[in-house]
């Protein structure tokens, strides 16, 4: 029996649909990021891309547990004097929602080459509209909601 090796020629696109209504961003996250580098089938290869696509809606529906919402803070610095940004993750996820979600994604999936081409099949939208239709994308429930 010969191991399969994953490439271009013999992986098909498989297009997820995930709700984050009601779940909380480190769970979405880790679980979307598994979906990303395609951990969830039976033909993983891990120096491949599985071509997996996820598409997020509601996350501005997005849960952060405990106090983070107020204590969280997203940092971002330019590299010159006076360049450190902070920013709230309330207000963060009030104005955009997407690049909080992206963001806990990215930080879960491998810093390279292979990681970055994963990242850009993730889709997320703010709302519960979607303009993706058209691929019938399979319905994925993930665990540990809250309600």
């Amino acid at each position: 029996m010969k191991t399969f090796m994953a490439n271009p020629g013999n992986v098909e696109q498989k297009w997820f649909l995930v709700d984050a209504a009601g779940i909380p961003m480190g769970r979405l996250a880790s679980q979307v990021a598994s979906i990303l580098r395609g951990k969830n089938n039976v033909t993983y290869t891990p120096h491949a891309d599985c071509f997996n696509h996820v598409i997020v809606i509601n996350a501005a529906k997005m849960v952060l547990t405990g106090k983070k919402l107020i204590k969280k803070n997203y940092i971002s610095y330019s590299g010159f004097v006076g360049g450190l940004k902070e920013v709230q993750y309330k207000k963060l996820m009030e104005e955009k929602p997407e690049f909080a979600v992206k963001r806990a994604v990215k930080g879960m999936i491998p810093n390279s080459s292979l990681g970055r081409k994963q990242l850009s099949n993730l889709r997320i939208f703010a709302g519960a509209e979607h303009d993706h239709e058209a691929q019938k994308p399979v319905v994925v429930e993930l665990k540990g909601g809250r309600n």
